[in-house]
């Protein structure tokens, strides 16, 4: 790292609030080296660590698994810790970020994230506009209120839920306090990054113009 134009090298050096500071080329480059990766997870797979007999996510990543057309070449280094930002339940399809890069991980995931995170929800029960603006704004999850959401029908069947938190199976436990069943539930975008026409089991890099 550069201060003003000189190499630092202490950690906790301070730096004036008008300083201009820059990154060592060599420190760029690793940046540029650590993968983002995008997969369309399937049921069955958990998010993070193996469990109860269940294969993690990153367990899919491999040439084979590999969208065709991603122009960025796997290496097996990219596996080396790699691991998701956000968790996305073992019943639940769609769009799961795995990286080595700890700012992505931060972005999507640190306690002030407010990026969005938008499902397709199958549910079966009834839901009247009453429950439906509790969805929107007004429940809890254990003793602590729910940040405002965004939720809609998206067809007869399916409801659309916008979250900028992610509680352990939310979106399931908000409809069960309106009475919903949920039958089906996929994670389609995340920040400005969509699932798009990824197949289900497969991954790609993100690409240099993708931005959440």
């Amino acid at each position: 790292m550069f201060v003003d134009g000189q190499r630092v090298t202490q950690l906790g050096t301070r730096a004036a609030a008008d300083a201009v500071i820059t990154l060592a080329p060599e420190a760029r480059a690793t940046q540029a080296r650590q993968a983002t990766l995008l997969l369309h997870k399937p049921i069955g797979f958990v998010s993070g660590q193996a469990e109860d007999g269940h294969q993690p996510a990153a367990s899919l990543i491999s040439t084979k698994t590999q969208m065709a057309g991603d122009r960025q070449r796997f290496q097996p280094s990219h596996l080396k810790g790699l691991a998701p930002a956000g968790r996305l339940d073992i019943d639940s399809t769609g769009l799961l970020v795995l990286t080595q890069d700890g700012r992505v991980a931060r972005q999507l995931i640190g306690d002030d994230s407010k990026v969005e995170k938008e499902y397709l929800v199958r549910v079966e029960g009834t839901l009247d506009e009453r429950g439906l603006a509790l969805l929107n704004h007004g429940l809890e999850l254990d003793g602590k209120k729910l940040r405002p959401a965004k939720v809609a029908w998206a067809n007869p069947e399916q409801l659309r839920f916008v979250l900028t938190e992610g509680r352990k199976r939310q979106i399931r436990r908000m409809c069960e306090l309106v009475g919903l069943r949920v039958t089906g539930l996929k994670r389609v975008r995340i920040g400005r990054v969509r699932l798009g026409d990824l197949p289900l089991g497969q991954w790609r890099f993100l690409r240099e113009n993708e931005l959440f």
